[in-house]
């Protein structure tokens, strides 16, 4: 049986009449724990630690190797705001960093760029989970602010550890960039379950096989389309300004890299929009699939009620109550009288069947 749909949680906090820069939590993922982790790395160096508190982060503003300082726990206001003060953030920013419902931008200063973007995957029980990602980097750290302690920058941990690719040679430009392509990455994996559940409804649909469920389905789908269209859709105009943009810290080197991004970016949302079509003609077929089975049943209810016409006028005729009707005494009236109503049948089953109409 279908599970019940849940019920969307409201917002701990509301961003009405606040004041404008004022740190406040707008989300639904609460956590006990605030998770700080940091990667210190060059060519030839890398060193990995969990911080216990948000100070031990500042020392990393001064490094001579880069930083990348990654925050879990959207919802501790107090450590979001003391880190981006020390860092020299806007307090704008803070306050769009613990605002879930805030839009994908990139916002650019003279000393860091400032990039939100939504993270998108399916975990092992198949739901979809969107997070609101920070990104933050200046000329020797990367910040990365997230709701919670999952993400899908595993494989971004590894490549530091084990100095695969280019990141430990590269400055913080090409960290940002890996973070981001981490995330775009995953798009397309979400973009390509979500087709399969187009295709697989798609096919149910020529099939005929459908049922009450069917029309649910399709309805949580475009619900799940709408939310990653949402989540993907402003991610290539972040991208293009990141690729266009002349800023001291975007190193040429990188801007063939955010160029294939940006194509990533494009390619992502084309392909979102080409489903979300198809599944807003789901719907359509879903009608005529429901429609083109009532007329089935109305054509054999038609097709029964065409054969049985004739005999009921033939026994009208013979129940009416007149004295002298001829046929009355006939001796085998009635056998005579079944057998015109047997071939009237046959005769019209014959000619439904050669109409093709049965």
């Amino acid at each position: 049986m279908r599970k019940p749909r849940k019920k969307k949680v409201k917002s701990k906090k509301s961003i009405v009449n606040q004041i404008p820069g004022k740190v406040v939590y707008v989300g639904e993922k609460q956590t006990q724990d605030t998770l700080i982790e940091v990667f210190e790395y060059s060519k030839d160096f890398l060193t990995y630690k969990k911080l216990a508190q948000v100070e031990e982060a500042f020392a990393y503003k001064d490094s001579k190797n880069i930083a990348w300082i990654d925050f879990d726990g959207l919802n501790n206001t107090q450590a979001i705001e003391s880190l981006g003060n020390h860092f020299g953030l806007h307090p704008l920013l803070l306050e769009d960093i613990v605002n879930t419902r805030q839009r994908p931008k990139i916002d650019v200063y003279e000393d860091y760029i400032f990039i939100q973007i939504k993270m998108l995957y399916y975990d092992t029980q198949d739901v979809l989970i969107k997070e609101h990602v920070s990104i933050a980097f200046g000329e020797n750290y990367v910040i990365s602010f997230q709701e919670a302690e999952s993400d899908v920058f595993d494989g971004v941990r590894e490549r530091l550890q084990n100095a695969q690719g280019r990141l430990r040679t590269f400055k913080t430009d090409y960290l940002a960039y890996a973070l981001l392509d981490a995330i775009l990455d995953h798009y397309f994996e979400v973009v390509e379950q979500l087709a399969e559940k187009v295709e697989n409804l798609e096919d149910n649909l020529f099939t005929n096989n459908v049922n009450n469920q069917t029309a649910l389905d399709i309805q949580e789908l475009k619900r799940e389309i709408i939310r990653v269209r949402k989540a993907i859709f402003p991610v290539k105009e972040v991208i293009a300004r990141l690729e266009n943009g002349s800023h001291k810290l975007i190193e040429a080197r990188t801007k063939n890299y955010l160029r294939d991004l940006h194509d990533h970016g494009i390619q992502v949302a084309e392909n979102i929009e080409i489903y979300r079509e198809m599944t807003w003609g789901l719907m359509d077929m879903y009608m005529s699939s429901i429609s083109n089975k009532m007329n089935e049943v109305m054509k054999v209810l038609t097709i029964m009620a065409s054969i049985f016409i004739p005999l009921t006028f033939i026994a009208g005729i013979y129940g009416m109550n007149f004295d002298h009707m001829p046929e009355l005494d006939w001796e085998y009236g009635y056998y005579y009288t079944w057998g015109v109503m047997i071939l009237i049948s046959l005769a019209l089953v014959i000619y439904f069947k050669r109409k093709n109409w049965w």
